[in-house]
């Protein structure tokens, strides 16, 4: 039997961390991820189930909440993306869709997406980083903010965590893109 390696989004056996000037760039797969669409007049149960599994209240456009290790992430309309850590969540959909039954569709994420965490001193040194990425205005992504993008051509979610951090998702197919896109922004600004 073949001897199976487990790889990175990047296709490495290890994560990849750049530092480039006072930014840094890491690949990220500790989450497991989990798409909950409610089905036609169940947003309040799913809400409610989700509530209680997790802690959290489901955001609405452009939010993104937090409780424990728990995330959503508001999608689209009645729809999110929960996160939760992988070591903990190793099966998160089937977690998630025991507390929301039929009244949602439930979809495992975890291995369809690339999360590249950015961190840099202060929002003075991310956003020109940002700015060149994406057209989102500062002022409507502070901290606790999830707001689907564009950046290179590609689909992508910019995360806003707090000061100077910020977390960038995207299509795993498209890691290497995004992370070259990532790269070339933070040389032009170090």
């Amino acid at each position: 039997m073949a001897d199976l390696t487990p790889i990175t989004p990047l296709g490495g056996t290890t994560l990849r961390s750049e530092t480039i000037g006072a930014l840094r760039i890491a690949e990220g797969d500790d989450w497991a991820l989990a798409s909950v669409a409610a089905r036609a007049g169940q947003a309040q149960a799913v809400g409610a189930g989700l509530r209680e599994l997790t802690g959290l209240d489901l955001p609405g456009p452009g939010g993104m909440a937090s409780a424990g290790d728990w995330r959503a992430l508001w999608l689209s309309p009645e729809s999110w993306l929960l996160a939760a850590p992988l070591a903990q969540e190793p099966d998160i959909a089937d977690t998630v869709k025991r507390p929301v039954g039929d009244g949602a569709s439930v979809t495992e994420q975890t291995d369809a997406w690339v999360r590249f965490d950015i961190t840099a001193p202060d929002d003075d040194r991310l956003w020109p980083l940002l700015e060149r990425l994406c057209n989102i205005d500062p002022a409507c992504a502070g901290p606790g903010t999830a707001t689907r993008t564009v950046m290179e051509h590609l689909a992508a979610i910019l995360l806003r965590e707090g000061a100077g951090r910020a977390a960038v998702l995207g299509a795993r197919s498209s890691a290497a893109s995004l992370h070259h896109a990532l790269v070339a922004a933070a040389r032009s600004v170090a």
